[in-house]
């Protein structure tokens, strides 16, 4: 093995991916502007939910529930009549319909029981399941207030000291930029070194190839490390440009720990885009490989959703994927601050699946070049 013969055909890789201009275009796309709106874009988590407020009372009581709709959570909350209450539903206009009906505060304080009406409109799912807790919290918060000030009591005997840890704005914008980074050197990775490969194939210059005094394994260690250092750099780029300086989101651990676990991340991903492009026979095919890859490895890897939360035989399936290890890795470093001596078992088991990977891939490719 020549190292020369790497560089060159790495150079030339590099070359070749410059000359493609909807593969720049993806990169940049998706280390900048995919990154930067799912960060501010409405999160999953209710952001400035429209409300209506039907107020028959007009008491201290139901001011204080009206004031406390309050940005983020809530818009201003319009006052409106009764009767304009079910045309705003139907038209569209209001997430949220609150109706407190009249004597509410009179009856309150009598110990009697009475009712709040809150409407929600079901269709905007997302802010429909979390909205009607969050009302439900804040109406009671502010009677319970109401009532021990009036009455002079309190409620608990203990107050309460809640601490967020590693995220006390509870952004999810924080969440969904991370989350993005990941996401995407997962996905350009396995794209870039599987269409490298397929690309050269449709042009015959793989021909060329088997007749240089080159082996299977510099091919592929070239195509390995020039498409590795294309998506370092971009999310590298996109860590520092796009999620310290534009967003403003604060990394906790080392960005040097990071790149490290990315090298490693980019080892076992690139290894898997080769395998994946000798499988396929051309590149639509190859795009339906990676739609049944990559969606596992984004749902089941933690991505999403906390690996907690699956079924067991789901997680220990998932431990033979390398994403899974990197988002625990990257969400200790950049979430936690974790030191190496936190993270090493996520680095090693990314350096043993690489290694795995590798291996597989090039029997195969070197298969695939006879």
């Amino acid at each position: 093995m020549r190292l020369d013969n790497i560089f060159n055909l790495g150079i030339k890789e590099l070359r070749g991916l410059l000359r493609d201009p909807l593969m720049m275009i993806l990169i940049v796309y998706a280390f900048t502007v995919s990154i930067y709106t799912a960060s501010t874009a409405a999160p999953e988590t209710l952001n400035r939910a429209t409300i209506a407020v039907v107020d028959e009372d007009q008491s201290p009581v139901s001011t204080r529930i009206i004031t406390a709709l309050y940005p983020p959570y809530f818009v201003t909350p319009e006052i409106i009549s009764q009767s304009e209450m079910d045309h705003r539903m139907d038209a569209g206009r209001d997430t949220f319909a609150l109706d407190i009906p009249p004597n509410f505060q009179r009856d309150l304080l009598a110990g009697r029981s009475p009712t709040i009406q809150i409407n929600i409109d079901a269709t905007r799912i997302s802010q429909a399941l979390t909205g009607g807790g969050y009302l439900q919290s804040i109406v009671s918060g502010e009677i319970t207030e109401f009532l021990n000030r009036y009455r002079g009591q309190s409620s608990l005997p203990v107050d309460l000291a809640l601490r967020s840890r590693f995220n006390p704005e509870l952004n999810n914008g924080w969440f969904s930029a991370i989350t993005n980074i990941i996401t995407s050197i997962t996905m350009l990775s396995i794209v870039l070194t599987g269409a490298a490969l397929i690309r050269e194939r449709e042009h015959g210059t793989i021909e060329h190839l088997l007749v240089m005094p080159v082996t299977a394994l510099e091919i592929m260690l070239s195509k390995v490390w020039s498409m590795a250092l294309v998506v370092l750099i971009a999310s590298l780029v996109a860590l520092v440009v796009v999620v310290q300086g534009l967003l403003h989101i604060p990394i906790a651990g080392s960005v040097t720990l990071f790149m490290f676990g990315t090298v490693l991340m980019l080892f076992a991903t690139t290894s898997l885009g080769i395998f994946l492009a000798t499988i396929a026979g051309s590149m639509s095919q190859f795009g339906l490989l990676l739609i049944m890859v990559l969606l596992p490895l984004q749902m089941l890897s933690g991505t999403m959703t906390p690996r907690e939360s699956m079924p067991e035989i789901i997680q220990t399936i998932m431990l033979a994927a390398p994403n899974t290890h990197f988002v625990m890795f990257a969400q200790a470093v950049l979430f936690r601050g974790a030191g190496f001596d936190v993270v090493w078992p996520q680095l090693l088991c990314l350096l043993v699946i690489g290694s795995i990977l590798f291996v597989i891939a090039l029997r195969r490719f070197r298969e695939f070049l006879k």
